[in-house]
């Protein structure tokens, strides 16, 4: 009998489909023996959590430099997924990825606020086995290497491809385990800046942080947002964002049926 075809993973984020660190996740993916294929966003999402566009048309166009079916979506994460879903795949595919996403999604106010968590979240929905993968970068670094599309060097691109070769490791991991519910769980995976092949994974809650405002003055009618560092933290051991800061992998579990428990 000829082998089965390899499984289909979509895969998306909210940096924009220009993202090096989505090329690696991609790159990553099909090494380790899947089918890919890409909806990602024209520009960048980031904040943008699980906005759909409404209020206007959104257009798609091939895009042709990832060796794969891919499409360039005028919208956000949530319209990348929903649109290849619902129109752009033949076939359902076995997984739905989001990431890597420039920077850590840790903490509850990131997560609900993460346009690469609520991307991953669009395929839990429709009943997928649905996956988020970030990575911490210095936090001295992160505007310029947003400005360059994620294209990083040395020690940080090494770390980059060991998370993208791990991430592709969780998605194989979690494709052998049943989908027992439809439940829309998301699994949020956090990487650190030093990410190697032998970093501890620890299986860890979100932490419960304080940011605080997320807007500077400009001036006395005017506000423009400002990213500020976490006011108040959580201390727990278990908590994503000190599991990160250790230098360990963070795992979390997110199942979104328990928000009206």
């Amino acid at each position: 009998m000829p082998d089965a075809p390899a499984p289909v993973i979509l895969v998306t984020n909210d940096d924009g489909i220009d993202s090096y660190f989505l090329r690696v996740l991609v790159e990553a993916l099909q090494q380790t023996g899947f089918q890919t294929c890409v909806a990602a966003p024209m520009a960048e999402q980031s904040w943008i959590s699980r906005a759909l566009s409404r209020r206007r048309d959104v257009n798609v166009a091939e895009y042709t430099h990832f060796g794969c079916t891919a499409w360039a979506v005028d919208g956000t994460p949530t319209d990348c997924v929903n649109i290849a879903l619902g129109h752009l795949l033949k076939d359902q595919p076995a997984a739905v990825v989001s990431g890597i996403n420039l920077g850590h999604n840790t903490s509850l106010p990131y997560i609900l606020s993460s346009g690469t968590i609520a991307g991953a979240l669009e395929g839990a929905f429709w009943g997928l086995p649905a996956l988020a993968f970030s990575m911490e970068l210095p936090g001295d670094r992160i505007a310029q290497i947003r400005k360059v599309h994620g294209k990083v060097e040395g020690h940080l691109d090494t770390s980059l491809r060991c998370a993208g070769a791990r991430a592709a490791e969780f998605v194989k991991a979690r494709l052998q385990q049943a989908n027992p519910d439809p439940a829309p769980i998301v699994h949020n995976i956090n990487f650190p800046a030093t990410t190697t092949t032998v970093t501890p994974v620890v299986h860890t809650r979100p932490a419960k942080l304080k940011l605080g405002s997320l807007f500077a003055r400009q001036s006395p009618a005017t506000f423009a947002f400002q990213y500020m560092s976490e006011k108040e933290g959580d201390d727990s051991p278990d908590a994503d964002y000190n599991t990160i800061m250790r230098g360990c992998i963070s795992h979390s579990i997110l199942d979104y049926s328990f928000l009206g428990a």
